[in-house]
């Protein structure tokens, strides 16, 4: 490649070097732990029943850090509270938790019971079966003692700069969902709300979803989808991550909670008493979501038009118009326009 080929690139570099602070600063392993009992390190609730770590795997990392191995850097965010949110290095702090904190509730937290014994290892080895709390105190002074590098991203980086270094790290073994990436990083307010809302009894009543789906944020992510294509479709250009995204960092700001609850109610008990049971198609066993969300939409345009929204005498989930318009390269400012365009005629009557 010739030297044209990169004009520009420093420039693109310092501009997108602007959105990002780190700080960077070494803690004691008690100094970790201490902060997550005092609240001043959060997991959020999505990463919390995240962990996974077998006893064995979570015992070598003990051991690591007993014999002083290079530990990766725990990753963090500031929050709007200046709380430090973990971005990368759930596994780990966890571990320390379940092996370090006295506080029953804590432990608790994040998915575990008493504290950890620590099994399987092959170099320390008179530590099988010892918990922290049967250390010497000498020894527990040592390891509480262990320095940790904690990589920070300030509260001056760019929200979307935080939601990408999230993916960034937690696309291997966490494996979150952009919704409960979302949920992490947006903490607040409307998050809070979208929660509670993903868990309304109309909601349940028609959202049919896989094993897999059910805890995984998708609940949430069909009320934040919701709001956003009823306010906001005309932003939506084909990225539907970075449309609910922008969207989730608007509301944050300002949200008439009052009113987006009540059309929500009046829509989804709407859909609930017209179908009486889960939104399914014909042949499928789960809620299409794409499909679903149109509709809850069309619905809901009628509603804040000051109509009333009518049952329909056919079978309209099966609509043909409607179907088409959710299958297959859906994610188009068109076709959405197309699905919701039809589920207001279908609920409005016209048919």
């Amino acid at each position: 490649m010739t030297t044209t080929d990169f004009e520009g690139l420093e420039d693109q570099l310092s501009v997108e070097r602007k959105k990002v602070d780190v700080a960077s600063v070494s803690f004691s392993v008690r100094e970790i732990v201490r902060m997550y009992e005092d609240d001043e390190l959060s997991i959020a609730p999505s990463y919390q029943r995240k962990y996974r770590w077998p006893r064995e795997v979570a015992s070598t990392f003990v051991e690591s850090v007993f014999l002083g191995l290079p530990i990766p850097p725990i990753f963090v965010a500031t929050n709007t509270d200046f709380q430090w949110e973990v971005v990368d290095g759930l596994q780990r702090i966890s571990t320390l938790i379940y092996f370090l904190a006295e506080d029953p509730s804590s432990v608790e937290r994040i998915g575990r019971t008493g504290s950890l014994t620590l099994e399987g290892l092959e170099k320390l080895t008179q530590l099988n079966g010892v918990t922290y709390a049967d250390l010497p105190a000498a020894i527990q002074r040592y390891f509480a003692r262990q320095p940790l590098q904690v990589v920070s991203l300030t509260d001056k980086s760019d929200k979307a700069v935080r939601f990408d270094l999230f993916e960034r790290l937690n696309a291997g073994a966490i494996s979150l969902t952009p919704q409960e990436v979302r949920s992490a990083v947006y903490g607040g307010d409307f998050i809070d709300f979208i929660e509670e809302l993903s868990q309304h009894p109309a909601l349940a009543s028609l959202l049919k979803l896989q094993e897999s789906n059910q805890n995984d944020g998708t609940s949430s992510e069909q009320v934040l989808k919701f709001f956003a294509y009823k306010n906001a479709r005309g932003d939506f250009k084909g990225a539907v991550t970075t449309f609910l995204n922008n969207y989730t960092d608007a509301a944050s700001k300002e949200f008439d909670y009052a009113r987006e609850r009540k059309i929500f109610e009046s829509t989804f008990e709407f859909l609930a008493n017209t179908l009486g049971g889960p939104f399914l198609r014909r042949n499928t066993n789960v809620t299409p979501l794409v499909q679903f969300e149109a509709c809850a939409v069309g619905v809901a345009a009628l509603i804040e038009s000051g109509a009333t929204p009518v049952e329909p005498s056919f079978d309209w989930i099966n609509d043909e118009a409607l179907v088409s318009a959710s299958t297959g390269g859906t994610n188009t400012r068109s076709m959405l326009a197309r699905r919701i365009d039809r589920a207001k005629e279908i609920f409005s009557g016209e048919q």
